[in-house]
Formats: C-alpha cells, structure tokens, sequence
C-alpha cells in the first residue's frame, strides 16, 4: 500500500491533469499507472520525473527495447519490485521474448556477482581501460 493516496484525474489539480494528459498522448493509452498518481501528491516531483522519463526513454541511438531490457535489469538489481512488473510488462509489449528475459537475467546475475567481486578484492583497474 502506498504511503500516500493516489491522485485520480478526475480531483488532480490543472497542473497535475497536464502531465497526466501528456503520459497520455505521448504513450498513446488513456492508463496513467500508479506510479504517476503517487508522484502527483508532489506536482514538481511528477512535472520533472515525467520530463526526464519523457526524455531518456524517447528514441535514441538505443532501441526501445534494449532501453526497456536495461531499466528491466537495474529494477531486479534494486529489488523494486513496482518498476520489476511494470518494466517488464513494458519491454514484452515491445517484443521481449522469454529468452530474452532468461538471458538478461542471467547477465545482470553475473554482473552483480563480479560487481561485488571485483569490489571485494579491491582489485586495482588496468591501465589499458582508463584511458
């Protein structure tokens, strides 16, 4: 249960219902989910979140999917599970296979796993890859 209530549209202030509207057009549903209606009990936090998502998850030199698979492995990495669910909803609908899924969390599994063997020990990083 979230800490604070969710603002529906219908009793969101103008400023709010903006954003909203913009979630709206820009991912071509009428479903703003829960994650926007917590936000919106701080409308500045909703205003700028909104616009750095817009921002970064927009296309760009990366696919949309591989964007998708990457916020997928951070979310599993940081145990959320909200963003876990949602992002994962998100990348099969731009085609994530059950493979595909597999084989990401295998290499985000790996990654932590010599993450923190790499921290561990410590290890000092070879020259040849600072530059």
């Amino acid at each position: 249960m979230a800490l604070v209530p969710l603002v529906e549209y219908d009793d969101a202030p103008p400023e709010v219902r903006a954003v909203y509207d913009d979630i709206r057009a820009t991912r071509r549903t009428d479903y703003v989910n829960n994650f926007w209606k917590v936000l919106a009990n701080d409308p500045a936090t909703l205003r700028r979140t909104w616009a750095q998502t817009k921002e970064v998850m927009a296309a760009g030199a990366l696919d949309p999917l591989v964007k998708e698979l990457i916020y997928l492995a951070v979310s599993v990495t940081n145990n959320c599970e909200y963003c876990i669910h949602t992002h994962h909803a998100a990348a099969k609908g731009k085609g994530m296979t059950p493979a595909m899924f597999a084989e990401m969390m295998a290499v985000t599994a790996l990654a932590n796993e010599n993450n923190r063997l790499a921290n561990g020990y410590r290890m000092d990083v070879d020259e040849r890859y600072r530059a």
